[in-house]
């Protein structure tokens, strides 16, 4: 497999950059455990949650890059559908964001080992809705459609999104980690997170949808 740039992966990373300032599942779960059981916990979550969402790229890639490069109607059909399904997931975020947060700091089970924790995070990012959303409705609006090269170039965009996941993400989890107190008190700052994180992904579905066309 020859792995080659797309000639629009500037505007790929912005916006995963986008993506993933938006506090989604992965983002919350990895402040949960930095919350509960510290910096340590939380990073490890995250390393777990970045090679999971590597593994789910992988899935896309493969099972998706070939039918994307013989059908301009599945191309088409895969972006205003998971435009869609992210704005679903956005709307869906800000009602639940109350629900959410108290999840958050009602986290009542025992330490885990930073196996488990990792363990732990790799089912969240391989599972994460948002993650398939990301892999397999916006990356490949980025790719180069005319190209033979399609699953590479999916393959090298999911590896680069895991690799600046892994740092957004143990970011949080530092940040958390170090003002767990104050966070696990004040739970209205996490339903405001929420919040914006569900505005983001709508205005990342509604940009989805008006670049398929």
């Amino acid at each position: 497999m020859v792995f080659e740039f797309p000639t629009r992966f500037g505007e790929y990373l912005v916006a995963a950059i986008i993506i993933m300032l938006a506090p989604g599942p992965s983002v919350l779960f990895t402040i949960a455990r930095a919350i509960s059981w510290g910096r340590a916990a939380a990073v490890a979550t995250v390393f777990g949650n970045a090679l999971g969402m590597f593994i789910l790229s992988l899935v896309v890639a493969f099972g998706l890059g070939p039918v994307l490069q013989r059908s301009d109607e599945a191309f088409l059909f895969v972006q205003i559908a998971g435009g869609g399904y992210l704005i679903y997931l956005g709307i869906d975020a800000i009602k639940k964001s109350i629900v959410h947060a108290e999840d958050i700091i009602n986290v009542n089970e025992g330490k885990p080992t930073i196996l488990k924790s990792i363990r732990d995070g790799f089912f969240v990012g391989a599972l994460n809705p948002k993650g398939l959303v990301f892999f397999a409705a916006i990356l490949p609006g980025f790719v180069d459609h005319d190209s033979d090269s399609i699953t590479s170039q999916i393959v090298l965009m999911g590896a680069t999104f895991a690799i600046l996941a892994f740092f957004s993400d143990s970011t949080w989890g530092l940040i958390a980690g170090t003002i767990r107190e104050s966070l696990s008190t004040k739970p209205a700052r996490l339903v405001k997170m929420r919040k914006f994180g569900g505005l983001v992904m709508i205005a990342l579905g509604l940009f989805t949808i008006s670049t398929a066309f």
